[in-house]
């Protein structure tokens, strides 16, 4: 039912769509104040040296993207390859595609910054044989999860969920395909799942090491996906070369260099990061707390 919802809104033009979003974002923003205080405080905690000016511009800019990102996500419905293409442009492929004519897996690695589902148009661009393939997490509810697969794949990429994507990378390897695979990678974990901290944006933040596990395990060649937007409804995603074989790398230097590089990202756009969720609710202490020294201690010292 959902699906089908998003393929009628989708018919409708792009610039009549915006306006409508835009009128949404204005009613989150100043009415219903959704999440408000959250998306205040994380900007500017994360810029200490803004002025109070410039985070309510961020925050304004903010939610102004956001409407823009649910109109443009559910565009891709019955967006054409073709508009995609103008639309979502990528630079530095061809160094992707070296390494998937040389056979080697490749890992993409994301964050929830511009409009991030457009980056399932990927394989539009790829001219070596690969298999697509994108990390993420179900849904609870099934009708939206079966919307969100459907978006995501018109273009060639498969979905995975978290829990299959060793399974699922073995079983291309064993077909003789080499796998091109996004990692979304700046959700928070589980106390039990943080192996590591970083600084970013003046936090002290638990951070996800799985895609680097996993790249480290195949020996897989690893990109940042570095976005920007030039203009409403346009984006331009270039690949940044972070190793050719992270299996020769040290533990922990792949993840740690996707978070400097994101912070990068984030400093020259802000407006167009998730400022929404709750990213810095789990603490290092809070985390000592509830698993005990040696536990936590434990956790930290292996990948």
């Amino acid at each position: 039912m959902l699906s089908l919802l998003f393929k009628i809104m989708s018919k409708v033009p792009l610039r009549i769509n915006y306006a409508l979003g835009s009128f949404a974002t204005w009613t989150l923003h100043s009415v219903a104040r959704y999440r408000r205080k959250v998306v205040e405080s994380n900007i500017s905690s994360s810029f200490p040296e803004k002025t109070p000016d410039e985070i309510r511009r961020i925050t304004r800019d903010f939610y102004r993207f956001l409407g823009d990102y649910f109109v443009e996500t559910i565009a891709m419905a019955t967006m054409s390859r073709d508009e995609m293409r103008r639309r979502m442009r990528f630079e530095n492929v061809e160094e992707v595609d070296a390494m998937l004519a040389e056979g080697r897996d490749v890992s993409l690695m994301l964050g929830h910054y511009c409009n991030w589902e457009w980056c399932s148009s990927i394989p539009l661009h790829m001219t070596s044989p690969c298999r697509a393939m994108q990390i993420y997490h179900p849904l609870s509810n099934k009708d939206a999860d079966k919307a969100f697969r459907m978006l995501r794949g018109r273009f060639g990429a498969t979905s995975v969920a978290m829990v299959d994507t060793l399974r699922a990378i073995v079983a291309t390897r064993r077909d003789g395909i080499p796998g091109i695979t996004g990692y979304i990678a700046d959700q928070a974990p589980l106390y039990e799942s943080v192996r590591l901290f970083v600084d970013f944006l003046n936090h002290d933040t638990p951070v996800l090491t799985g895609a680097e596990k996993i790249s480290r395990r195949i020996g897989a060649a690893m990109f940042y996906c570095d976005m920007r937007r030039e203009r409403r409804g346009h984006y331009v995603c270039r690949f940044v070369a972070m190793t050719p074989d992270a299996s020769k790398e040290e533990p922990f230097a792949m993840t740690r260099l996707y978070w400097q590089l994101l912070e990068q990202s984030i400093r020259r756009q802000p407006e167009l990061w998730l400022w929404s969720h709750r990213r810095w609710k789990r603490t290092r202490e809070e985390m000592f707390r509830l698993l005990g020294e040696e536990a936590a201690l434990r956790n930290l010292s292996s990948l």
